[in-house]
């Protein structure tokens, strides 16, 4: 639940509000990275065993949000979300 001055706030309105985003598997951005933070909280993203699988990017996979922080966000962001079609 998001509080009224949050301190995971820290002016993703500026490239995060109205954004596309897909619900999807984690995959890095580049091949020379092994991992991603959420936008907001910080919660890494990887391959590794400790560390969260999926959630929600933007579609060229840069920024990542986790779903704790999607749904505390939600409604603040206006997002449009898809889920990835994978054969």
């Amino acid at each position: 639940m998001r509080e009224e001055n949050d301190w995971r706030l820290m002016n993703q309105e500026a490239y995060l509000k109205n954004a596309p985003l897909l619900f999807t598997k984690y995959t890095p951005y580049s091949d020379k990275w092994d991992h991603d933070h959420c936008a907001f909280c910080g919660a890494a993203f990887s391959e590794g065993a400790e560390d969260l699988k999926e959630g929600y990017c933007t579609p060229d996979r840069y920024h990542w949000i986790c779903k704790t922080c999607f749904e505390d966000f939600e409604d603040m962001f206006h997002w449009t979300v898809t889920e990835e079609n994978t054969p």
